[in-house]
């Protein structure tokens, strides 16, 4: 399925029929740049949707299981989809990268150098949507893990939550396995991320390395030249670094947990803050970035 973006039609403006080009078409997004983005705002909403009035261990264990499910790279790949998207609803965005790609080789050039890209007609703008995009994701999904890891001190007055989890081993063996499983598409998703994308609003400040990756996509993408930004989903070092830490203290910090509460602060801390901070750190210049730090954990017997 090829998803049309409608928005960068409508707000484009508009030419005199006389003497000049007509506006240029919504470009139509790839089914591999519509897959990586939902693989991202999938996870992000069903994450975000995490109740954290827990009623039963088994709230616990489907809770764990949802707020574990990306698997890294692939989700990363996805913040870089995402925000191209994002940016592709800047009004003029789309029609003044196609007109300025009528020199013949500036796909390449921006495949060489991304930060070409935001230079062009409405890129620096574009990155603004791309980067107020991603943030409001990271915002909704600190907000939820927030309440949840909140929950893990309230619950206790449950007796239910101070018993131990049953089969600790096999509980972190089941969430390990679920964090690299690929993302496989669920009915509504691409419904779901186009009104996602269509949230509007801008951010401020100097782009990101991501967000200056997904401009340089957007711009592949109206140029219909998309299959030279694949290198452009790749991981970038401090992002990839942030995601990989975020797993490993959740893997970390359920190995040592003894009750259930203690799976609900690891959810909450690790699986939900720490994956959003690592989602809100990749629209900032990395010098204003606030790295995840390795977490100390007591293995318990």
């Amino acid at each position: 399925m090829l998803l049309t973006l409608a928005g960068c039609a409508t707000d484009a403006p508009r030419q005199a029929a006389s003497g000049q080009d007509k506006p240029a078409p919504a470009p139509e997004v790839s089914e591999r740049m519509e897959a990586q983005a939902m693989a991202f705002e999938s996870f992000m909403r069903n994450a975000r949707s995490i109740d954290p009035a827990f009623a039963k261990g088994a709230d616990v264990s489907q809770a764990l299981q949802v707020g574990a499910s990306h698997e890294p790279r692939q989700f990363e790949a996805g913040m870089v989809a995402y925000g191209a998207m994002a940016a592709m609803q800047e009004p003029g965005f789309v029609s003044g990268v196609q007109r300025a790609g009528r020199s013949g080789d500036l796909a390449r050039r921006i495949a060489a150098d991304p930060s070409v890209a935001l230079e062009l007609p409405g890129g620096r703008a574009a990155a603004g949507r791309a980067s107020a995009a991603l943030s409001r994701q990271a915002e909704g999904l600190n907000a939820a893990g927030a309440r949840v890891k909140k929950a893990a001190y309230s619950v206790q007055r449950q007796p239910w939550s101070k018993a131990k989890v049953s089969n600790p081993s096999g509980r972190l063996a089941q969430v390990k396995r679920i964090s690299t499983l690929a993302y496989r598409p669920e009915s509504g998703d691409a419904a779901h991320l186009r009104e996602a994308v269509a949230g509007g609003g801008r951010g401020g400040g100097a782009p990101s390395p991501l967000i200056t990756r997904a401009v340089a996509l957007a711009a592949l993408s109206a140029l219909g030249d998309e299959s030279r930004g694949r290198a452009l989903t790749a991981s970038e070092p401090r992002t990839g670094s942030c995601l990989r830490l975020a797993k490993l203290n959740l893997y970390q910090c359920l190995a040592s947990a003894g009750p259930y509460y203690e799976d609900i602060y690891c959810l909450g801390q690790h699986a939900m803050m720490e994956t959003s901070r690592c989602v809100a750190d990749a629209t900032r210049d990395p010098v204003r970035r606030s790295p995840i730090t390795k977490a100390s954990y007591t293995r318990r017997e």
